[in-house]
C-alpha cells in the first residue's frame, strides 16, 4: 500500500511539469495549441490536455530567409 501511495504522489506532482514541457516545445516551434489543425497547418507536436501543436505551412514561393 505504501508503494502505491508513493507512486501516486510522484505521478501527481510530475504532471504539471510534464504539461509545461509540451507547451514550451510548441512555443519554441512557433506553433499554437488547438483542438484540431486547419487545412493550411500541420501537426508538429503535442500540447497538454490532448491539444495539438499546429504550425502554418509556408508556400514554396515564400521563403523566410530572403
Amino acid at each position: 500500500m505504501r508503494t502505491f501511495l508513493f507512486l501516486f504522489a510522484v505521478l501527481f506532482l510530475l504532471a504539471p511539469a510534464r504539461n509545461a514541457f509540451f507547451d514550451e516545445k510548441c512555443s519554441k516551434l512557433q506553433g499554437r495549441c488547438v483542438n484540431s489543425c486547419q487545412k493550411n497547418e500541420e501537426l508538429v507536436a503535442l500540447c497538454q490536455k490532448s491539444l495539438k501543436c499546429c504550425l502554418t505551412l509556408q508556400p514554396c514561393w515564400k521563403n523566410t530567409n530572403d
